[in-house]
């Protein structure tokens, strides 16, 4: 696919995806989300890319929203099917057995803070800002923030936001636990590009273990979960890549991995 609204380059192991409609504030229209499953589908196939970055064009905003101007004048059935495809990609994103991080460079509002909320990791600028301000215009979150919000800040804060409207600056953020770092505007992306070559470095099979173990464990009973996270790490044991860790660790030199 030609992307037009998105602009996608690998390098080192690390896909970074720009939303790339800076004079709309990197809003999302159908064609916007055609892109980004395209994308993560890419991401997903492609074996050289061992982690993917979102980040916004500009340095006003992540992602400011759904495009209302497109939005407008849905019809109900309309609505549910933007709706359902907004969740389809953000769970294929947030299952995806690799690493995803946002680079919150500015506003992410409404559909911006589910996109975020929908990575592994939320790395923010100080003049991030997150939301989820629908009900100002007559809605509730429908990619999903009602349902990840509640179990990334807790229930009392997730409704605290989406009953107001209100929003947050990244400082706020970061309090509550919505974003794991702060950084200075000229410096998010740089270091999230760091950080995402080091995880791009880390034995790539146990990375999609631990991500497995982690998001469909969550919701078992515990007993059930963590015989999952059994045979998650049992699954670890078939790669080169732990045998190699565990032979560097025993002569005390750094490891090196080749992701099999």
């Amino acid at each position: 696919m030609n992307y037009t609204n998105i602009l996608f380059t690998v390098e080192d192991g690390v896909a970074t995806l720009t939303f790339n409609r800076p004079k709309a504030l990197n809003a999302m229209n159908s064609e916007t989300m055609a892109e980004l499953l395209d994308a993560v589908n890419v991401c997903k196939a492609n074996e050289t890319i061992r982690v993917l970055v979102l980040t916004g064009a500009g340095d006003r905003a992540f992602v400011a929203g759904a495009d209302i101007s497109q939005m407008r004048e849905f019809r109900p059935q309309q609505a549910l099917a933007f709706m359902e495809l907004g969740q389809e990609i953000l769970r294929r994103m947030e299952t995806m057995p690799k690493p995803v991080i946002a680079a919150v460079n500015g506003f992410a509002l409404g559909g911006g803070t589910e996109i975020s909320l929908a990575c592994d990791i939320r790395f923010a600028s100080e003049k991030a800002v997150f939301g989820q301000p629908e009900i100002l215009i007559g809605l509730i979150p429908g990619w999903g923030g009602t349902q990840r919000l509640p179990r990334i800040i807790g229930m009392g804060r997730a409704k605290e936001l989406i009953l107001s409207g209100d929003r947050i600056d990244a400082q706020r953020a970061y309090e509550i636990g919505l974003v794991n770092r702060i950084f200075p505007a000229d410096r998010l992306l740089p270091e999230t590009l760091q950080f995402a070559r080091k995880l791009a470095g880390m034995p790539g099979f146990a990375a999609q273990m631990a991500k497995h173990s982690i998001h469909f464990g969550y919701d078992l009973a515990l007993d059930n979960a963590c015989r999952l996270e059994a045979e998650c790490c049992a699954q670890c044991f078939s790669t080169d890549d732990q045998k190699e860790g565990m032979k560097a660790f025993l002569e005390k030199r750094k490891p090196v991995f080749t992701g099999r």
